[in-house]
């Protein structure tokens, strides 16, 4: 089944049903928000959905049962593809970048994203043609360094050499 683009209208109604999953038009237009159009104009919307195939129906005596056939996940992702393609190059990353210029999101944002959890800092202004949010990524994604053996001895024994000459002070 291919998903295409709904109106504002269309999209309107979609939520509705989404929360409802499947329902009659008495219980759309209860559901519906205020100010709520006319039954015409949700028939219409019906229509239009069943022929997009986003909704089925089923007839039950003398009225329909409208359900959902597609589910609000792919339809949500097509939306974000399609806005990664219209506005974003196709690029994940792109959209990262606009977030955080736009101080949508936050570093602190993507911690649970992440294993490596961090604390950044800005300790100077970046220029304009820097990438923030690929230093950002950069940085919290690197490895910790490990020290050697070599360092974490030479640390000790610099440590010792510190408290013996304080002991020796006193």
């Amino acid at each position: 089944m291919k998903i295409s683009e709904l109106t504002a209208g269309e999209e309107q109604l979609m939520n509705v049903l989404w929360k409802l999953n499947s329902a009659y038009m008495r219980e759309i237009i209860e559901s519906y928000p205020e100010p709520k159009p006319h039954p015409n104009t949700i028939s219409t919307f019906l229509k239009i959905l069943l022929e997009k195939e986003f909704v089925s129906s089923t007839r039950e005596g003398r009225v329909f049962r409208y359900s959902v056939a597609v589910p609000f996940e792919e339809y949500r992702k097509f939306k974000l593809q399609n806005f990664l393609a219209h506005y974003c190059e196709n690029s994940a990353k792109n959209l990262l970048k606009m977030m955080f210029k736009e101080k949508l999101i936050a570093p602190v944002d993507f911690q649970d994203f992440f294993e490596v959890k961090t604390t950044l800092h800005s300790t100077h202004k970046k220029e304009e043609n820097e990438s923030d949010i690929s230093d950002f990524i950069a940085e919290i994604t690197a490895p910790k360094a490990k020290k050697t053996d070599k360092e974490g001895k030479k640390k000790n024994k610099a440590e010792k050499k510190k408290s013996k000459k304080k002991k020796k002070d006193n």
